[in-house]
């Protein structure tokens, strides 16, 4: 008995190539290029400059909520707390409490950045 030899049929690349393009069309369309923020940080230095007028605040960043000089609230209400009142070269250190992420940081220092009075230093762990 002789054996029939089947023959095979070469692919075709025209149709991977038109999958290949409608996946890369498809993601190129449905993902968002978003622009970070960057938050400007400089290293504290020894400096000797004249002790500061007003007596600094002490602001405690917790994982769920914030602590300025003992008074607890969240950070929606941040712009409506005593440091956006604070006169101008006000020192506010801030101290990381229990397991705060640096996303957790970062949003404090980026609403800090709208209180351009306070001159904010942020202590090491």
């Amino acid at each position: 008995m002789a054996r029939l030899r089947r023959r095979r049929r070469r692919l075709s690349m025209t149709s991977l190539i038109d999958v290949i393009f409608l996946l890369l069309l498809f993601f190129m369309l449905t993902s968002t290029f978003s622009k970070f923020a960057e938050v400007e940080l400089s290293a504290a230095g020894s400096a000797a400059t004249a002790p500061p007028q007003t007596p600094p605040l002490f602001l405690q960043l917790l994982p769920e909520s914030l602590r300025l000089n003992g008074t607890e609230f969240s950070m929606d209400d941040l712009q409506n707390s005593a440091l956006a009142k604070a006169k101008d070269g006000t020192v506010l250190l801030v101290s990381l409490r229990g397991d705060v992420t640096a996303q957790r940081l970062t949003d404090l220092l980026v609403a800090l950045r709208a209180m351009p009075a306070l001159r904010v230093t942020v202590l090491g762990v």
